[in-house]
């Protein structure tokens, strides 16, 4: 009979220790606004459960996106599937056993584990939420609008704390769409029953002003238009497909509906949103006439937003190559397993061929306030696109200067073009233009979160961001006074802001994904950075202009290679697309060393091997070390490994122990040592002599001891 033995199920998690996952309660959700708790049964559905893989592991994943932008690698373009990634970098079929059986065991039902298997889906109750994560849910009165949100951080048991980051979100306050203005379209006469789109200093974009302004015409005759690619929407709201076949049919664009992908519970139309969602679908097309545009939509929670539901559905789905999101929040509001789970949502975009393009905001340099109101105005970044591996697009304004007609026709021509070709650009900033405390400029700055990338370490201006990630990267026209039409519940709109530029932006990389064959492109900015480096770059840089706004100053534009309001400035895309392909990125090296190619060790006995792994050129990641022909009563055991390095050349010392034991056969053998990492190996071999006993004197000595210290057989043999 065993006494004093409990045996545990297999997925049996021991909850009497539990961590707090801090930096996870709204800083909204304060005493003062606090109306109490929810009822017990309020339901708290789609819940998000981040899940992290080990460091290891991670470590790879960070090598292989890196290896997969690297034309010198063999990993180059070698894209994965979401169910390729789940397998090698998502959490292990064990964990989300024991993740999911401590979930259900507190009542909540499991709805899905997206195929990348970093997150788990699940929906349950505020008393369900409390029992497992230890917080109340209470409502919240913030200026007129009622809010649910968790209290206090969310806690797990700490036998949980190595596979799960988090619960994505606990509340209902939502990123906001990047949509500055929406004003009706006013009908002209001058033309009979057509509106005139150009009429004095007053103008507005068809996509045929686009096209001339951008560039895009040399593309469009060569036959590149977006045929075969395909560009994937993020929304919250539905839209009506008569309006994109009336804009396209207005703006002499060929007949293209669009598909929605519902993400759960249909949104249907929901005021606001459905002005995003129509803008996006509509201007990613105008810009691809021939791409076929995605809307994935998915209805917003108590607890979770209809965006971070649609953006992992586009991502684990692998739904198209191209992906645009013009919402935004910003990165002190975000809890930290939010700001996780974006940058692991598009690190595994980029290991898919996926690009992600992200509206930087429309708030200026306040990241943090509202565009109409200056109201607690912060600096602050837009944390859905602050993450590196997505491209963050921000707004320029055309500076036509005291003569339009130099830029602009007095009547429109086909497709109501009216542009005459590329118009000087400078950073977008219409704050407070019509008086009041209106932020209306280009979101740029610098990330709290990020440490800046090489990439962008590397151009002229980028050392504003003193070593941190800057936003944003690239920019398109965002200005009102020469604002997107748009064609919504039959009617014509103008509208501006970084919600436009994005969806553009998104719509000139399906051509470039077309002009490589169809194949996604995956991260877009090391690519981007180094054409802004290049002689004869693409880039429009922007000369003048900043993002400062009541209450926070911003930053200004100055002709540099790069600024923090308009990033590396807008393109002209012909140019960008010619020169889009493998760059000249210096191959990664490899080398491995020994201190000593031989080394010896007494039965018993132990000794060390230091040795050397030598990067160079564009090497980055882990290094994982091996050996092979270790003669037999010899063990090895590494210091570390794997190892990570940084990028470029470094010298990474490293100890490798041999242990002899005493039957370990005296004599002389060679084994092998070997190096791995970003798909290179290099090897080193090493001599191993095996020492024995010998008699001195009648004594026992060590073969490489001094006759003068004898030591016994006992002693030796203890």
């Amino acid at each position: 009979m065993y006494q004093g033995v409990i045996l545990r199920p297999p997925a049996y998690v021991d909850e009497t220790q539990a961590v707090t996952l801090t930096g996870n309660v709204h800083p909204l959700a304060r005493p003062e606004f606090d109306l109490g708790q929810v009822s017990a049964e309020t339901r708290m559905d789609r819940m998000l459960l981040l899940l992290k893989p080990s460091p290891a592991r991670q470590a790879d994943l960070d090598a292989l996106v890196k290896a997969q932008q690297n034309p010198t690698s063999a990993h180059y373009h070698q894209w994965l599937t979401p169910a390729e990634y789940g397998a090698r970098f998502g959490a292990s079929a064990q964990d989300l056993t024991r993740v999911t059986a401590w979930l259900a065991a507190h009542g909540f039902a499991v709805v899905e584990i997206p195929a990348g298997n970093r997150l788990v889906e699940f929906s349950g109750t505020a008393v369900q939420v409390f029992d497992a994560f230890h917080t109340q849910i209470h409502r919240y009165q913030v200026e007129g609008v009622a809010h649910v949100a968790n209290a206090q951080d969310p806690q797990i048991p700490v036998a949980l704390s190595g596979v799960v980051d988090g619960v994505v979100s606990l509340n209902d306050f939502r990123s906001t769409s990047e949509i500055k203005t929406r004003t009706a379209l006013p009908a002209q006469t001058a033309f009979g029953p057509k509106p005139l789109y150009s009429a004095g200093s007053t103008h507005y974009l068809f996509p045929a002003d686009f096209a001339a302004i951008y560039n895009l015409n040399p593309l469009y005759g060569a036959g590149t238009v977006g045929a075969g690619v395909s560009i994937a929407i993020a929304a919250r709201s539905n839209i009506n497909l008569s309006d994109v076949s009336a804009f396209r049919l207005l703006s002499g664009l060929p007949a293209n509906t669009p598909s929605v992908i519902v993400a759960g519970t249909n949104p249907g139309i929901v005021a606001n949103d459905q002005d995003e969602s129509t803008l996006d679908v509509e201007w990613a097309g105008a810009v691809a006439p021939a791409a076929a545009i995605s809307l994935v939509a998915a209805a917003s929670t108590s607890t979770t937003d209809g965006i971070d539901l649609a953006t992992q559905y586009i991502v684990n789905h692998a739904t198209a190559p191209v992906v645009s999101v013009s919402y935004g929040s910003c990165e002190q509001e975000m809890g930290s397993a939010e700001l996780a789970f974006y940058n692991s949502l598009w690190e595994q975009a980029a290991s898919q061929g996926m690009t992600v393009f992200v509206a930087s905001g429309d708030a200026g340099a306040a990241g943090c306030s509202a565009p109409f109101s200056a109201k607690g105005a912060q600096a602050a970044v837009n944390g859905l696109c602050s993450s590196p591996y997505s491209t963050c697009v921000g707004g320029t304004e055309f500076n036509e200067g005291s003569n339009p007609a130099q830029y602009w026709s007095s009547a429109n021509s086909s497709g109501y073009e009216s542009a005459l070709g590329y118009i000087p650009e400078e950073a977008w900033n219409e704050s407070a233009s019509n008086g009041g405390e209106a932020l209306w400029a280009s979101g740029g700055g610098v990330s709290q979160v990020y440490a800046q990338p090489k990439w962008q370490a590397a151009v002229e201006g980028a050392g504003a961001a003193n070593g941190m990630r800057a936003v944003p990267d690239v920019a398109f026209s965002a200005a009102s006074h020469d604002g997107y039409m748009i064609e919504e519940n039959g009617s014509r709109w103008i509208v501006s802001g970084t919600s436009a530029a994005t969806p553009a932006f998104a719509g000139v990389m399906a051509l470039a994904v077309e002009r490589m064959g169809g194949v996604g492109q995956g991260s877009a900015n090391s690519r981007l950075y180094s054409l802004a480096n290049a002689e004869n770059s693409p880039f429009h840089r922007t000369p003048s202009g900043n993002n400062s706004v009541p209450g926070v100053t911003g930053f200004w534009a100055n002709g540099a290679t790069y600024n923090l309001a308009s990033g590396l400035g807008s393109v002209d895309a012909a140019a960008l697309i010619g020169s889009w392909g493998p760059g000249s990125e210096q191959p990664p090296t490899l080398a491995l060393t020994a201190e000593s190619s031989a080394v010896a060790v007494a039965q018993g006995g132990a000794a060390t091997v230091s040795l050397a792994a030598v990067t160079g050129g564009s090497f980055a990641g882990t290094i994982g070390f091996s050996l092979a022909g270790l003669p037999p009563g010899l063990t090895a055991t590494w210091q570390a490994n794997p190892i990570t390095v940084g990028e470029g050349e470094s010298t990474n010392a490293v100890m490798l122990t041999l242990t002899a034991s005493r039957l370990a056969v005296p004599g002389e053998s060679i084994f092998v040592l070997a190096a791995a990492g970003d798909g290179l190996s290099a090897t080193q071999s090493v001599t191993v002599q095996v020492l024995a006993p010998r008699i001195c004197l009648g004594m026992t000595w060590l073969l490489h001891s001094p006759c003068g210290r004898p030591v016994s057989v006992r002693k030796l043999l203890q």
